[in-house]
């Protein structure tokens, strides 16, 4: 039995007649399973801006003013105790619009605290889990060839913000443009069953 947790779960890819919107409705029926909490954050839905714009740059490091306009995005961050991103790998990396919520989200006096710059602290102390749901439209091979920059993004970057103190799961589908419909299906039942046993 697992006790229920907040998770937030960001959401992104434009197209709702997408394989990931499939993806997205294993995991949340798995979540659902597991009676946990959920915040669906759809990027695109909700028009979330990626653009670090020039005065948000500027005031980065102010904790003061620096997540202005971005507050509710900072509540909802962190009110999470696990952390889920379900993204496409697009020329083998995050999209664009993945980039910039973790730009504009993992700053100071949210993510991690640099009053010290010399020795940067992570303060996202309550996330106790991050999942990585990720396609790949090229082999592992290929990706592995590259370093998988999508893997380390969820695995090791990602997890840091939490002091590492956080388990962290990769859930991925590698060359996803050939994959039969048995292997799809049995990728999707891979994450409901991960994700009602969270």
């Amino acid at each position: 039995m697992t006790t229920p947790k907040n998770v937030l779960y960001v959401y992104c890819h434009p197209l709702p007649e997408s394989f990931h919107a499939a993806i997205r409705e294993a995991a949340l029926a798995g979540l659902r399973e597991a009676g946990h909490r959920v915040d669906l954050l759809d990027l695109y839905a909700e028009g979330f801006d990626p653009v670090l714009s020039a005065e948000g740059r500027r005031h980065y490091h102010d904790t003061a003013v620096n997540r202005r306009g971005l507050e509710a995005y900072v509540a909802r961050l962190q009110a999470a105790e696990v952390l889920v991103v379900q993204f496409p790998t697009w020329c083998f990396g995050p999209p664009a619009m993945l980039k910039g919520f973790v730009d504009r989200l993992m700053m100071p006096g949210v993510a991690f605290d640099m009053s010290d710059p010399r020795h940067v602290r992570p303060i996202l102390d309550s996330l106790k889990r991050i999942v990585g749901v990720v396609t790949y439209g090229r082999p592992r091979w290929m990706a592995l060839a590259m370093q998988d920059p999508p893997r380390r993004l969820v695995t090791r970057y990602l997890r840091w913000f939490a002091a590492s103190r956080a388990r962290a799961d990769y859930l991925a589908l590698y060359h996803m443009n050939v994959a039969t419909d048995a292997k799809r299906r049995a990728f999707l039942e891979k994450v409901r069953l991960k994700m009602s046993r969270l």
